[in-house]
């Protein structure tokens, strides 16, 4: 990630953090900008060029959205484009995290990490649905209309929504891959990070509490667990917070052992 796109994600959080009526529709309109700016070449090099004025790419937006948006939408829209980004995918990428935090401020109350993290346990324990939702060949309305079939009723409406959107749009992403990001985002707008614990066995209510206070004293911010079991591991756990592994497993203590022994 460029520094003029890091520059940018964070002057549009701001706005979005002192935007009032965020909601679901406000995220749903953000998915549809994305999809329109990164599909119209013309639109996309627009809003992208540096070049041109801030007001100019504002008015792009305003002439061309502002009959399809709300005025949250719009207004969020607007202060995207009007920052400067690295590339055109950055505007791409910044406007769908936009998306995917405006869902989070509309789903108050619903546990949307863990609803996502067993979303792509669903995926991941399917390869045939997991094949279906990454084809290059599939027709984008129906991965979202199959992806919707399969999570309504089961999950909440911000999830239905931010996995449809994505899998409608991945642009070279894996499904796994991208809703990592939106767990990881959607912590990020609650002030939260993510945890994934891999155990031997399912941990007691108690010994969560413990690892999620431990791991919240490290990392300095609240903790989510998400919790996968492996025997394979026989003991102990492996944990992973963005880039960092913390692996206390069993298995790999006896693999690290079997290689100092042969030398």
């Amino acid at each position: 990630m460029g520094s003029a796109t890091t520059q940018a994600l964070g002057a549009v959080r701001e706005v979005l953090d002192r935007t009032d009526g965020v909601d679901l529709t406000t995220a749903a309109g953000l998915f549809q900008a994305a999809r329109a700016i990164d599909g119209t070449s013309q639109l996309r090099g627009a809003l992208s060029d540096s070049a041109a004025a801030p007001e100019a790419r504002r008015k792009v937006v305003a002439d061309v959205f502002r009959a399809a948006l709300t005025p949250a939408a719009l207004a969020l829209l607007e202060t995207a484009v009007e920052h400067r980004w690295s590339s055109a995918d950055g505007l791409v990428d910044g406007i769908e995290e936009l998306a995917v935090r405006a869902a989070s401020i509309g789903a108050a109350g619903v546990d949307l990490e863990s609803e996502l993290f067993q979303v792509s346990r669903l995926v991941s324990a399917n390869p045939e649905l997991e094949l279906a939702l990454g084809s290059r060949i599939g027709d984008a309305d129906a991965k979202s209309a199959l992806i919707s079939s399969i999570l309504g009723g089961r999950f909440s409406e911000a999830t239905v929504l931010i996995v449809s959107s994505l899998v409608r749009h991945p642009r070279e992403r894996r499904v796994r891959g991208l809703l990592g990001r939106a767990m990881a985002v959607t912590a990020d707008q609650r002030g939260r990070t993510v945890a994934t614990v891999t155990a031997a066995s399912p941990l007691s209510d108690a010994q969560k509490d413990r690892l999620v206070a431990a791991l919240s004293a490290r990392y300095g911010v609240q903790v989510t667990l998400n919790l996968v079991v492996d025997p394979a591991l026989v003991g102990g756990v492996r944990v992973q917070v963005a880039d960092d592994l913390i692996d206390a497993s069993v298995s790999t203590r006896i693999a690290d052992l079997r290689q100092r022994l042969a030398g």
